[in-house]
């Protein structure tokens, strides 16, 4: 059975009819219920917050937001952005309390620095990873995400982001582009080895977010099982003038800086960087 992302976009795919069966179904509703929960939890908010919910849909992981009460450090205001103008349609008409954005995240997260103390996204992020036609460059589109996503955040900050990645490829390509951002990165996998497997990927910004926990990423999932911690934003890294200009290490960091940028480039191959004869 072919996964909806890999044969439309998603604010083709949820047209009025899928938007509507989306939000009606029971089964749905339960199973975002369930990982926006989730999401709360490792998030651990100790008092009310300001929450962007990435892919917000028609709202049901921001009801969630606003339903969390004051023992359990709410309730929290949010802000909601969509690519689907019916999903936000269904939104308003069941009349949420947060306030709704229609913008592609691929395109960046078009808010001013700091202004959220954390975010979620629940079955959203993993439609970056695909490309609708020869000009899109996945990597680019997650690249302007995760940037952007990193900036909205406040020092200290937290994501929770839950998603449905393909393979394994699609797994490492999400979670490097967030490491690339910035961000310090870990995966927790609910139900592993199950057909009910979800995974959700735990952002930090900066060590204050978890100096409560152990001073980093592994405070925050400290004593769960099936976690991988990935934190690689030093590791690798040169200093400045340790490249030489024109190599080839120095071509392919070039390229990387482009791709990052949503450019598209030619790939590296054996011919990379290697000087050509003089003619005569």
């Amino acid at each position: 059975m072919s996964r909806p992302e890999d044969t439309l976009a998603a604010d083709i795919h949820y047209d009025d009819v899928e938007a509507r069966k989306y939000t009606t179904s029971s089964r749905i509703q339960n199973i975002q219920a369930s990982m926006t929960q989730r999401a709360l939890e490792l998030l651990d908010l100790k008092s009310p917050s300001l929450i962007l919910d990435i892919g917000c849909g028609s709202g049901l992981s921001g009801e969630m937001l606003s339903a969390v009460s004051e023992e359990e450090g709410g309730p929290h205001v949010w802000v909601g952005m969509d690519v689907s103008a019916s999903m936000l349609d269904v939104a308003l008409q069941r009349d949420v309390e947060g306030d709704l954005m229609l913008a592609d995240i691929g395109q960046g997260v078009p808010f001013r620095a700091g202004a959220f103390d954390a975010a979620i996204s629940i079955s959203a992020i993993q439609w970056l990873c695909n490309a609708e036609n020869s000009d899109t460059s996945p990597s680019g589109r997650l690249s302007r995400f995760f940037n952007g996503l990193y900036m909205s955040l406040k020092r200290g900050g937290m994501a929770v982001c839950q998603f449905y990645p393909k393979n394994d490829v699609q797994k490492q390509m999400i979670t490097s582009a967030a490491v690339k951002a910035g961000f310090g990165a870990g995966l927790l996998e609910d139900d592993p080895n199950t057909k009910n497997v979800k995974l959700y990927l735990v952002l930090t910004v900066g060590s204050s977010a978890v100096a409560s926990k152990g001073g980093d990423i592994t405070g925050v999932v400290a004593g769960m099982d099936d976690v991988e911690v990935q934190d690689h934003r030093r590791k690798g890294k040169t200093g400045k003038g340790e490249i030489k200009k024109g190599s080839k290490a120095w071509i392919i960091h070039k390229k990387e800086q482009m791709e990052l940028k949503g450019k598209i480039v030619k790939a590296t191959s054996k011919y990379t960087g290697r000087k050509r004869r003089i003619q005569f």
